[in-house]
């Protein structure tokens, strides 16, 4: 038995949850998520409840109860709350500037680093030097933000480049002139 898989799910008003056998559609004040199901794992959908259920005891039905489970509980807090990533860049000259659906970064090479932001994600820049990714799917801020990241990882011996909010780069000594 999954204990996760087992829990009902609480929906919270404002949220519209619909099921049927094939994927769960997930609505709310911030957007719109769906959800293919797995082989073997139903969904109901009552007022203000919802279950995950396994149709068979095949060993993929019991890995993807409790995952599915979660996906769902993670849609549904994306549509009432949305996920939000913070990104620092530290150099100097280093920036973000925002220009339509484009993220603009000057890193320090020939020409600045645009990126194409997809649909459903929003980037906020405060003093041109801190960036928050927000949007209603967890996978995708998640993604966004990792792809902002490696576009210039903060390197170990002066600590430029961008990182997570609250990240701790491990500093190294440089060389020692004898």
């Amino acid at each position: 038995m999954s204990r996760i898989g087992e829990k009902p799910i609480d929906v919270p008003a404002g949220v519209t949850v619909t099921a049927d056998a094939a994927q769960v559609c997930v609505a709310g004040k911030l957007g719109e998520l769906r959800l293919a199901l797995p082989a073997g794992i139903a969904a109901q959908a009552a007022e203000g409840k919802m279950g995950v259920s396994r149709l068979d005891d095949s060993r993929r039905a019991r890995g993807c109860h409790g995952l599915t489970r979660t996906l769902i509980v993670n849609m549904i807090e994306g549509v009432s709350k949305g996920y939000k990533k913070e990104l620092e860049i530290q150099g100097v000259g280093f920036k973000a500037t925002v220009q339509g659906r484009k993220l603009l970064l000057s890193l320090g090479f020939a020409s600045p680093v645009e990126y194409s932001l997809p649909d459903g994600i929003a980037v906020k820049v405060d003093d041109a030097t801190r960036l928050t990714v927000s949007g209603c799917d967890k996978q995708r801020v998640g993604d966004v933000a990792a792809r902002i990241r490696s576009f210039y990882r903060a390197e170990p011996y002066k600590g430029k480049g961008i990182r997570y909010r609250n990240e701790r780069v491990r500093r190294k000594v440089g060389k020692t002139v004898a």
